[in-house]
């Protein structure tokens, strides 16, 4: 089978739990604003079961599992409008860059590739949480879900980042950590890998990425060596599962 990186010509990374681990920022942020409300503060592991499909559905689920009800509307948008008061004041401060993604994006950005980021995290706090990463330099550009009918799993933002790009869906490799991730790779007609390390932890059910990779330091040996001496990389061919 012809290897299926040789039609490669862009990759696009989501950010939360691959590229970054936002997890303790986002869970101070969540419990601050839990407390202002008077309701419980939640483990952070409650917390990462809960990322992924956007701050509205973050807040809500946690307001939600920490008084046992759904919340009425305007108590949802007083803890929303906290929330986005605290996380923005504290972007970088518990969060890390994961181990192997500067170096697999330094050899990345050394390969006739270009590369961008794709995220259900808001503009507002994706560039700035970029910038204090010391990654933004990496990528032509970040594309986020500022609209709802933009969130992942719609294959929208992937779509655009195709246009943007000027190259067909097929040659864009998408690289996440979660089902939302693979789903809206393969609405869009893409190919996406998995990482193994993020709050997805590689457990996708029926929705199954094409490959995983334990760090993305391996990323670029798909580009640079043959299929079976890419170390650290399970492939597999599309629609498969292992």
């Amino acid at each position: 089978m012809p290897q299926l990186t040789e039609h490669i010509r862009a990759i696009a990374f989501d950010v939360d739990g691959t590229l970054i681990d936002t997890m303790g920022d986002l869970a101070v942020a969540v419990n601050v604003t839990l407390g202002s409300l008077n309701a419980r503060r939640l483990p952070e592991e409650s917390i990462a079961a809960l990322v992924g499909n956007g701050v509205e559905a973050l807040v809500h689920g946690a307001l939600q599992e920490s008084t046992g009800q759904v919340p009425a509307p305007e108590q949802a948008a007083a803890a929303l409008a906290l929330f986005r008061r605290q996380y923005a004041r504290a972007l970088f401060r518990h969060s890390r860059v994961y181990p192997g993604v500067r170096e697999g994006l330094c050899a990345l950005a050394e390969l006739p590739l270009q590369l961008c980021c794709i995220t259900n995290k808001e503009s507002q706090f994706t560039t700035p949480l970029l910038e204090a990463a010391g990654l933004s330099a990496f990528f032509a550009f970040a594309l986020c879900a500022d609209r709802a009918e933009d969130r992942k799993p719609a294959p929208s933002m992937l779509l655009a980042a195709c246009s943007r790009l000027s190259i067909a869906p097929a040659e864009l490799l998408y690289v996440g950590d979660s089902g939302v991730d693979v789903v809206a790779a393969r609405a869009a007609g893409s190919p996406v890998i998995a990482v193994t390390y993020g709050y997805g932890k590689a457990r996708f059910g029926e929705r199954r990425p094409d490959g995983v990779a334990g760090k993305l330091a391996d990323l670029p040996q798909m580009f640079q060596r043959p299929a079976d001496v890419r170390a650290g990389l399970t492939w597999m061919p599309m629609g498969t599962t292992p």
